[in-house]
């Protein structure tokens, strides 16, 4: 078969892979005299004949989508054929690669080339989603590093299939690798852009550290702490942490989008790494001969120590900086250089902080802890459709419109839902229902975490929130610095509601805190707004 010629045209020449869905051949084009790739389309053993025709048949449809894309990080395919009774992809050929490859021989990259290559894989899926397509098979073997540094994506639309998976897998079956499939997907067949997104954190956890977040024996053992394990602790990953965490959240509506993780791996590719410092010298011993040891380097690294007062007093500081940077892993390259002392006092004097206004722009009561749940005032309004603004970034889903405050913020809204302000929040509440979209300006938070867990011990010492649940209360690295309280209670109505609330520090002293409520039993479904809501927000200048 070296010299199979394919549909009359494409002479096989070397093959240069093997995966679960196909074979892919260096091959010839007879006719424009060019190198090309062909990827054979080999259906899985598992599947009936029925469901082997209807996999050729999605596969052509899905590749032919695939074919609009025009994207220098996006392999491109120029031919679909059928040949031999199985679809063959013909695409461009890269000599490169895969990052796969690049790891079992070179070992784990830095984090400065793995946020490059990231940003490069991240502009390649930002192109197929706008286009409808989605990839479903992110991971390192698919990622090729051409010769002159150029950074691909292949396989797009090979494991797309229109309908779900839930017809082309049998039991127990998941298309795609264990160790880069998103949670959601692996537990109830869900692919939309955000389990790419996951599946992009895991390749780039897989580059930065050696082996992917779930490094387990098995696929069944892979897909159990997948489940229910946090990803394994990052131990090479430095600037990359705050990405590689918000990129793998199992709950979909909290993982970065690509807006969000653009910037972050920008930041990442453009870090020096930390220097090494020398360990304090012993007093009561000689120094020891040979070369000086060096200290393991200080993740709050040197501007925290700017940050702490000379004497025993900074070295309290600088020890309680390090204890904050690591409960706070996901936001390291925001809150490095504040020290836990001077978060433990804006706490402090956060729960003393009397209502009434702060700096003129806004209350410093709790951040929009019950607004806008009564009945909307008679001089609410609805919210009207209006066209996109100059440069909006992304389209909003049917629904929704761009609303521009008065103050300067401006956020995703739900068109027709009643319009109005209590104090300093800017308040949409769906006509005749419970759901709740708030915006509240305030004070920045020296330590958004700790503020929110400040509230939490407040409102639920005064009863205020019957029949309580923590979700969670997480750093959020958005802005310049925030955190994200998700919870559940007991409305008045007896009714248990479910919220999420994003607290974001900007700049000029200035927070806003975001808040979207829905019944808890809906919750599931409205949560998946939340990312657009939080990447709409743009805070007032």
């Amino acid at each position: 078969m070296h010299q199979l010629l394919i549909a009359g045209r494409y002479r096989l020449v070397d093959l240069v892979g093997t995966g679960g869905m196909g074979r892919v051949w260096r091959a010839r084009d007879e006719l424009l005299h060019r190198d090309v790739a062909v990827k054979e389309i080999v259906p899985p053993v598992w599947l009936g004949e029925a469901e082997r025709d209807d996999l050729r048949r999605r596969t052509l449809r899905e590749a032919r989508t695939a074919a609009r894309l025009s994207h220098p990080n996006v392999v491109r395919i120029y031919d679909v054929v059928h040949d031999r009774d199985s679809p063959w992809i013909v695409m461009e050929y890269v000599e490169s690669r895969s990052l796969q490859q690049i790891l079992a021989v070179d070992g784990p990259l830095s984090p400065a080339r793995t946020a490059r290559i990231g940003l490069a894989v991240l502009a390649a899926l930002r192109a197929a989603h706008t286009a409808g397509v989605l990839h479903r098979d992110v991971k390192p073997h698919n990622v090729l590093v051409a010769t002159d540094g150029r950074v691909v994506l292949t396989d797009f639309g090979l494991a797309t299939f229109t309908g779900g998976d839930a017809a082309m897998t049998g039991p127990g079956m998941i298309l795609g690798s264990p160790h880069f499939v998103a949670p959601e997907r692996a537990r109830d067949g869900i692919s939309d852009p955000r389990t790419d997104l996951w599946s992009l954190g895991a390749t780039l956890y897989a580059a930065v550290e050696g082996q992917p977040p779930y490094a387990r024996d098995s696929a069944m053992a892979t897909l159990s702490a997948l489940a229910t394990d946090p990803p394994d602790p990052m131990r090479r990953a430095g600037p990359l942490r705050p990405v590689l965490t918000g990129l793998l959240q199992r709950d979909p509506w909290r993982r970065l989008t690509a807006v969000e993780a653009e910037p972050l791996l920008r930041r990442a590719a453009t870090a020096t790494p930390a220097p090494t410092r020398p360990a304090a010298p012993d007093p009561t011993r000689p120094p020891a001969p040979g070369p000086t040891r060096r200290a393991a380097p200080d993740p709050a690294g040197p501007a925290a120590e700017r940050a702490a007062p000379a004497g025993r007093s900074g070295t309290r500081a600088r020890r309680g900086q390090r204890v904050a940077v690591g409960v706070a892993a996901a936001a390291t390259a925001l809150l490095a250089a504040v020290g836990t002392g001077l978060a433990m006092a804006a706490r402090d004097r956060s729960e003393r902080e009397p209502s009434g206004t702060g700096a003129g722009i806004g209350p410093t009561r709790p951040a929009a802890a019950f607004a806008c749940v009564a009945a909307p005032p008679a001089a609410a309004s609805p919210v009207p459709s209006v066209p996109p603004p100059p440069g909006a970034r992304f389209r909003l889903v049917p629904g929704w419109t761009w609303y521009t405050d008065p103050t300067g913020f401006q956020i995703a809204a739900p068109i027709a839902w009643l319009h109005w302000t209590e104090d300093a929040v800017t308040c949409f509440r769906e006509p005749g229902g419970t759901r709740v979209l708030s915006v509240e300006a305030s004070v920045a938070r020296a330590d958004p975490v700790a503020w929110w867990r400040a509230e939490e011990r407040r409102l639920t010492g005064d009863g205020a929130l019957p029949g309580y649940r923590r979700v969670d209360i997480s750093p959020m690295d958005i802005f310049d610095g925030g955190a994200v309280w998700e919870c559940a209670w007991l409305n008045p109505a007896g009714e248990r509601v479910h919220t999420a609330r994003l607290l974001a520090n900007t700049s000029a002293g200035r927070a806003y805190t975001v808040s979207w409520l829905t019944k808890e039993f809906d919750w599931q479904v409205n949560a998946t707004y939340f990312p657009m809501i939080r990447q709409s927000f743009t805070p007032a200048l």
